[in-house]
């Protein structure tokens, strides 16, 4: 059985959709609802180092609270991994993390070829 982790917020018609793939894969999956539990500043640095991104990449710039506080401003990547940790709202989700390896699942096939990749 895959062990996975999801970064997932249920009120997510995406989040909800990753998880019952993940679930009809027969995945062992522990839920990491972010909005309640945020990563620690070490946690997301190993998730942005799995994903492959910088944190700005993970931003979700369509939220009122980046469009109230954070367009078209400039920040590092540092001060970005601060910002999402004080306001996880804006981090994207689901994020699904297989050991050394996560995907954004947007699409949600994109969980699926993560699970899928080794077994």
């Amino acid at each position: 059985m895959k062990k996975v982790q999801i970064l997932h917020n249920p009120r997510c018609g995406k989040s909800r959709e990753a998880l019952k793939m993940l679930q009809d894969e027969g995945c062992d999956i522990e839920i990491i609802e972010y909005l309640k539990e945020t990563p620690t500043k070490k946690e997301l640095k190993n998730i942005l180092d799995k994903l492959g991104l910088k944190a700005i990449d993970i931003v979700r710039k369509k939220e009122p609270v980046f469009l109230e506080k954070f367009k078209n401003k400039t920040f590092t990547n540092e001060e970005w991994i601060q910002l999402l940790i004080e306001n996880p709202i804006l981090i994207e989700r689901p994020i699904v993390i297989d050991g050394y390896k996560a995907v954004i699942g947007r699409p949600p096939e994109l969980v699926i070829d993560l699970v899928n990749r080794k077994k």
